[in-house]
């Protein structure tokens, strides 16, 4: 087999570690029968909050990190709310509220990324050899299906058929990677993180 010459890349924003274990908790209680051998935490499936998806060519990595590290480390860390749980088809996840600075950073990095943007990724550009024809197709139609005013963020629990039921609550984000994405669009494998800027750099 030759080896890639595309990664299918997720720039996403990391949440802190509490938000990460009660996704990770929320994820591992959902039953499984339904969960189609997706669940937070194992595997390395990391929780995140998507803020794009892309093919990029391995020779452009190198350059494509650096610009988004360029976007990144200019903006403030967030203050982000999850509103409750949503679902969709057979997927469950937790739902952020679209602040403006989170839609302001989504459309960044959007920008700096474009560039590098290649639509003709295959499963060989995914972590493993188990990247589903749905996950190639959702990689390419990001920008037009899912980024912009279709911008839905949130955090990915697994499948099932209801969702679990959380209040709302809110937190902040100061950490934002480059992903190499998986079977799902999931987060696999971590190329490199970004620190958001400190709000108390700003006083």
């Amino acid at each position: 087999m030759l080896p890639a010459t595309l990664i299918a890349v997720d720039v996403a924003i990391l949440p802190p570690p509490s938000v990460s274990r009660l996704a990770i908790e929320l994820s591992a209680a959902l039953p499984t029968d339904e969960s189609q051998g997706l669940v937070l935490g194992r595997d390395d499936y990391v929780p995140h909050i998507t803020l794009l998806q892309q093919f990029v060519g391995v020779d452009a990595m190198a350059t494509f990190l650096g610009r988004v590290g360029d976007v990144v480390q200019r903006q403030r860390a967030l203050s982000l709310r999850m509103t409750g749980c949503g679902t969709g088809s057979s997927t469950v996840w937790m739902s952020i509220e679209r602040s403006p600075a989170l839609v302001d950073l989504h459309s960044s990095i959007l920008d700096a990324a474009l560039p590098f943007d290649r639509a003709t990724g295959d499963a060989a550009a995914f972590v493993g050899t188990d990247a589903r024809d749905r996950d190639v197709q959702w990689v390419t139609g990001f920008r037009s299906r899912s980024s912009g005013p279709s911008f839905q963020p949130h955090i990915t629990l697994g499948h099932a058929a209801r969702p679990p039921v959380i209040a709302p609550f809110d937190f902040g984000a100061t950490t934002v990677a480059a992903c190499h994405l998986g079977r799902f669009c999931s987060c696999r494998r971590i190329l490199r993180t970004y620190n958001l800027v400190p709000i108390t750099s700003y006083l």
